[in-house]
């Protein structure tokens, strides 16, 4: 009975605190955001790249629905009426800076950063690509195998990314790329993409890649898709959009996603810390109980 008692002791101020933390968490968390309780629910963000170049085609994209995320190559012909068409929807809009890639015979189109550039006129052409775009938000890579697995070319980018409150996605065009371990160093806002949903244009492989990125999503939590406005890829977007929330998944924009995937990063630190703290207190008082014995 006297280790009942001490144990009740020791336990109940630790369960106190965190009743008080839950509830200060609950007053205090964003409105429309969910909050570190509602972990099971399942994110998916979808960013349709290269928009721009083609007024019909885009337009279609940006008409799909839900909060789909779109990214606008710079200093492109249609840039103009395409963003304020996705603004009216209160979609984010995103700056596709394109990379050079490791296949030089790629066209890159304007705005485009290369190796050959010294750090002034990267850091300028990030600038002026950023500029170019209406409602910006944030920024991924077009192309980029090369750039984003150089080290400098990481650390302009990311440091001229500092001076804004622009977030950052990795479309991780290769294994070997820094881009998103530099945006953490430099505190960048970021997250990686997980599935490109069109890198084999078929309808059954689009179809395949869009499931698997459900899948990933309830598994953990979250997920991140790429795709470009060709016909296969919103046929299949105009079919199955529709169908997830009745699946338990939540469409929602890039920049609400990262806000996600930080509540869910920071719940379990918490949860490790709740863990180390209960463990050190069980261990503590199963010494002093053989200290007496």
């Amino acid at each position: 009975m006297t280790f009942n008692i001490k144990f009740f002791t020791l336990i109940l101020p630790i369960a106190l605190l965190l009743g008080a933390t839950s509830q200060a968490e609950s007053k205090n968390s964003t409105p429309g955001l969910v909050t570190e309780h509602h972990l099971k629910n399942a994110y998916i963000a979808i960013i349709i790249d290269d928009l721009g170049y083609k007024l019909e085609q885009d337009q279609r994209a940006i008409n799909l629905p839900g909060q789909i995320t779109f990214a606008f190559l710079p200093h492109t012909p249609h840039l103009k009426h395409l963003t304020h068409s996705a603004h009216a929807k209160g979609s984010d809009i995103m700056l596709h800076l394109p990379m050079q890639a490791i296949m030089e015979t790629l066209y890159l189109g304007p705005g485009a950063l290369t190796t050959e550039m010294t750090e002034k006129e990267f850091k300028q052409s990030v600038a002026e690509s950023i500029h170019s775009i209406p409602y910006v938000k944030g920024v991924n890579n077009h192309m980029g195998s090369l750039i984003t697995s150089q080290e400098d070319s990481m650390k302009w980018l990311m440091d001229e990314l500092s001076q804004t409150d622009l977030y950052f996605v990795d479309s991780r065009t290769t294994a070997n790329t820094l881009a998103e371990k530099t945006a953490n160093q430099y505190q960048i806002k970021n997250t990686r993409r997980n599935v490109f949903l069109d890198h084999e244009l078929s309808r059954p492989a689009i179809e395949f890649q869009f499931n698997r990125l459900i899948n990933l999503a309830k598994k953990n939590g979250s997920a991140v898709a790429i795709g470009h406005p060709f016909k296969e890829t919103l046929d299949v977007l105009e079919e199955k959009l529709p169908q997830l929330e009745a699946a338990g998944i939540q469409l929602i924009s890039v920049s609400r996603l990262i806000q996600q995937q930080t509540i869910q990063k920071n719940a379990l630190k918490n949860h490790w810390r709740t863990s180390q703290s209960l463990t050190q207190v069980l261990s503590a008082d199963s010494l002093s109980k053989e200290s007496q014995e």
